[in-house]
């Protein structure tokens, strides 16, 4: 959970760079897959690549679409600010079924292209058109140098293809220009399925109100301020709103001028990509929640050891560690000539399988103890422990993070039976050796042993000595 907070704090760093807030994001994405939404970190994710994919081509290029609703005047606009008739031109059906490009400047924008996926057929690049020659023609080229222009397809089209297809380049483009028509710039779809949700970037996003010309020149002021008032309450306070016609070219030298400024500033893209970055960034914080994980009590662990020790059989070990030393001291520490007759009591640790010899014949049997298992009451009580001190250290978390608690801490009851025996017959004991005291009471015996045998002999022989009346 540590590294999906701090990924996510770089990510939304404000002072931040663009790249670290891109390796923030993707150390969250990292942390939240298995815990979070798994819609929620994948997109995420394709937001991450997304971005450095971007970051990896051209910086020399600021991709603008132009994206309306049937009959709203996009492709006249699109048509308009190339100066060319590119794009075919409908009224009631929609008749963009292809996202169109057109590429102003003598950079190479096929990698680009081809990354957005815009078929050859469909690319056309503005400097290589007949009229460029023109002393106007070549002002407005270097105006717009670096510009890659699309017409998309109609947002409301009754192709479910042109829905893909419209949303999959608005998750790419670096400039929304979003073209609305005087009599359904008010549609609740538009808002509530693009403008909306797109808040986060209002930045790089322009609204052209098209076919201007078409509204009495006494209420075009109170349109446009309508059309501003239903941004602001879409979260798009600032959006610069402009009335075009691409008729007639009213405020289309506007439209080309701020447009232009967007791409000499080269800042678009990265402005967008910011944008995706903080809106992911955002969800995955909003998911993940700011609680933090609480310290257990070391009366809480302390239960949880009891409960552990119960199931592992540990009192029942003591038990033999206690006997078996209390045998093997009488063993080293009995009478030298009879202490041999001891090996053939049992030896409780060894009955138990806890006694690790050197052979291989006891380092096999050292694998699997023959401590009893732990029964139904010691196994329910390690779960009813482990549940509490789960909900103990998630309290205050997220839902998603309590889940993946629970998940984690129940995960490995089936191992639990070996995994206790492995702890216990991975444990130092301390009986496989004799204690220093036990030696040199041992060696003390031998001395008195040998002493009194001495002692024995000598008296022996001066028995013998009187028997046959020698000197002494």
């Amino acid at each position: 959970m540590s590294g999906l907070v701090a990924g996510a704090r770089q990510a939304l760093g404000r002072s931040t760079p663009l790249d670290a807030r891109i390796d923030g994001l993707e150390q969250a994405v990292g942390s939240a897959r298995g815990r979070l939404d798994d819609r929620l970190v994948d997109e995420a994710a394709d937001v991450v690549e997304r971005a450095g994919a971007r970051l990896r081509l051209s910086a020399d290029h600021t991709v603008v679409a132009l994206a309306g609703a049937t009959g709203s005047g996009k492709s006249s606009t699109f048509n308009a600010l190339a100066g060319l008739d590119l794009a075919a031109v409908g009224v009631r059906r929609p008749t963009t079924s292809w996202a169109t490009a057109c590429v102003w400047g003598e950079e190479d924008a096929s990698e680009l292209l081809e990354w957005l996926g815009i078929p050859p057929r469909h690319r056309v690049s503005r400097s290589s058109m007949l009229d460029a020659g023109s002393q106007a023609a070549v002002k407005q080229e270097k105006a717009l140098s670096g510009l890659v222009l699309l017409d998309l397809p109609d947002h409301d089209s009754t192709e479910v293809s042109h829905h893909l297809e419209v949303e999959r380049l608005i998750r790419l483009t670096d400039l929304m220009v979003w073209v609305l028509d005087p009599q359904k710039y008010a549609d609740a779809a538009l808002h509530d399925r693009f403008l909306k949700p797109m808040a986060v970037h209002k930045d790089v996003m322009l609204v052209v109100l098209n076919h201007i010309d078409e509204v009495d020149a006494s209420g075009r002021d109170a349109m446009l301020a309508d059309v501003r008032r239903l941004l602001e309450l879409d979260g798009l306070h600032g959006v610069p709103v402009i009335g075009t016609s691409a008729r007639t070219g009213e405020g289309m030298d506007e439209l080309r001028r701020v447009v232009g400024k967007r791409v000499s500033d080269k800042a678009a893209t990265r402005k967008r990509l910011l944008g995706d970055v903080s809106d992911a960034a955002d969800a995955l914080a909003a998911e993940n929640g700011d609680g933090e994980p609480r310290e257990l009590k070391d009366r809480d662990k302390r239960e949880l050891v009891d409960a552990l020790s119960d199931a592992a059989g540990v009192p029942l070990v003591v038990d033999a560690v206690r006997r078996a030393t209390t045998v093997r001291s009488r063993r080293a520490t009995g009478f030298p000539l009879t202490s041999w007759l001891s090996r053939f009591r049992p030896d409780p640790l060894r009955r138990l399988h806890l006694d690790r010899g050197s052979t291989g014949r006891d380092l096999v049997a050292a694998a699997r103890s023959s401590v009893p298992q732990a029964n139904q009451v010691q196994q329910a009580r390690v779960e009813i422990t482990v549940r509490e001190l789960c909900d103990e250290a998630a309290f205050g978390l997220s839902r998603p993070w309590v889940r993946a608690v629970r998940t984690a801490s129940t995960s490995r009851f089936e191992d639990l039976t070996d995994g206790l025996d492995r702890a216990v017959t991975s444990t130092d004991l301390g009986a496989s050796g004799t204690p220093v005291w036990c030696r040199l009471v041992r060696v003390l015996q031998w001395l008195l042993l040998a002493a009194a045998l001495t002692g024995a002999a000598w008296l022996g022989v001066l028995a013998v000595m009187a028997y046959l009346q020698l000197p002494s």
